[in-house]
């Protein structure tokens, strides 16, 4: 059992997931390190056609990406996506991938 402001939940807390470091990639693919330690890379590519992520297929935006308090951001902060998105629906990166990122 845990409480956060005076309400008391069953079961262990688990820690805030956060983004720790970003690199765009290649056919809009994003390599995301955690604040767990664990790194994944997540494929933009099926989120394009949305109207919330549109802007990032092109290039230059997509590769303006930063990070803001533990979320990746775009654009001063209009585009962002959750980090327990990226971290569900990424995979594992590979040991060199993020070197690669050009």
């Amino acid at each position: 059992m845990y409480i956060v402001n005076g309400i008391a939940y069953a079961g262990d807390q688990k820690p805030t997931l956060k983004v720790s470091g970003v690199r765009p990639l290649q056919n809009n693919r994003l390599w995301v390190r955690f604040n767990t330690g664990e790194a994944k890379v997540f494929d933009f590519s099926p989120l394009l056609g949305t109207a919330a992520f549109a802007p990032l297929a092109n290039e230059s935006v997509f590769r303006s990406v930063y990070i803001d308090y533990g979320i990746p951001m775009w654009n001063d902060g209009e585009i962002d996506i959750a980090p327990e998105k990226l971290y569900a629906d990424g995979v594992a990166a590979e040991p060199l991938q993020a070197a690669n990122w050009n």
